[in-house]
């Protein structure tokens, strides 16, 4: 299985379509809501309290690369499965790709070359232990600001989660997109980092991201909870280490099953607070303050939609 993966993982860099092997998911039972978890609207419900609650999250869980902002995708996301049966994969691949969608990003077609590849192992370790060892211009690329550099890639390697994941980012021109900084055998970018002291020009792209699952860890989750799982990880950076377990959130899942069967409001939030923010700030304490403005206004959004919702 681990040469099967290996080469499927390879064609991350390569035009065609990641092909998904034949190998089985471990069956595991469907997971019940907690009626004792609660979500943060019923916890945390007014001003001063969900603006620390937020920000105290956004300090916990978010990853950007060293010196950098809070990245995410621009434009759209590719998403590749490999090492699942085809109808496993096929709903993993289409879940993400839905929250994708539901946060204005365009999914990938049908072939399209693959910028964020999940891939299913038995041997977690040893699977990105040959992966990194066999293209590590994937995980470390050489520009300044795109990654968490060779501890953070290091701790990737021997992660024991169930699931563990590498992001790979950009600083860009907020408006073109332009890549701003020197990538190794490229010459020097023309885009300059304008703005003001306060603000600047440059934000974080996602330029690609990799996601080994260790099936021998998840057969306490639904294919439901580790999709939703999933798409967090993809469509967000996510310190792996974070402590979340006072919010109602997905990324508890493994610890705790039976709290939540997917993406919570809470989320949803996140991430759409991400995705409408303008990113904009130069000093990274602004920059957080603002992110997580965006992800109140976005949690303001989401409870006064469900609470217009008719009751049936």
């Amino acid at each position: 299985m681990l040469s099967l993966a290996l080469s499927a993982a390879v064609l991350m860099a390569q035009p065609a379509q990641v092909q998904v092997q034949p190998q089985p998911m471990p069956a595991s039972p469907a997971a019940t809501a907690d009626p004792g978890a609660v979500d943060l609207g019923d916890i945390v419900v007014e001003g001063g309290r969900l603006d620390e609650a937020t920000q105290t999250f956004v300090r916990e869980v978010a990853a950007p690369a060293r010196g950098r902002g809070l990245a995410r995708w621009r434009d759209g996301v590719c998403v590749g499965v490999a090492n699942l049966r085809n109808e496993t994969a096929q709903y993993i691949v289409d879940r993400v790709s839905t929250v994708a969608q539901d946060l204005g990003l365009r999914a990938g077609a049908p072939g399209c070359k693959p910028s964020a590849l999940i891939i299913a192992v038995t041997d977690a370790n040893a699977f990105t232990e040959q992966f990194v060892d066999m293209r590590p211009r994937l995980f470390i690329v050489g520009g300044g600001g795109m990654d968490l550099g060779r501890t953070g890639l290091q701790r990737f390697k021997i992660n024991d989660q169930p699931v563990r994941w590498w992001n790979v980012s950009v600083p860009v021109d907020s408006e073109s997109g332009d890549i701003a900084v020197r990538l190794p055998g490229e010459e020097a970018p023309f885009v300059r980092g304008d703005g003001s002291r306060i603000t600047t020009n440059l934000v974080d792209d996602t330029k690609r991201a990799f996601v080994i699952v260790d099936v021998d860890k998840i057969s306490g989750v639904s294919l439901q909870q580790l999709g939703d799982y999933l798409a967090m990880v993809v469509l967000a950076q996510v310190d792996p280490d974070a402590d979340t377990s006072a919010y109602a959130t997905v990324l508890n899942v493994f610890r705790d099953p039976g709290q939540t069967d997917g993406l919570t409001d809470w989320d949803m939030a996140y991430l759409q607070g991400l995705y409408d923010a303008q990113r904009n700030y130069r000093n990274p304490g602004a920059h957080r303050n603002e992110v997580a403005g965006s992800i109140v206004r976005a949690h303001h959004r989401i409870t006064e939609a469900r609470d217009a919702e008719p009751e049936n």
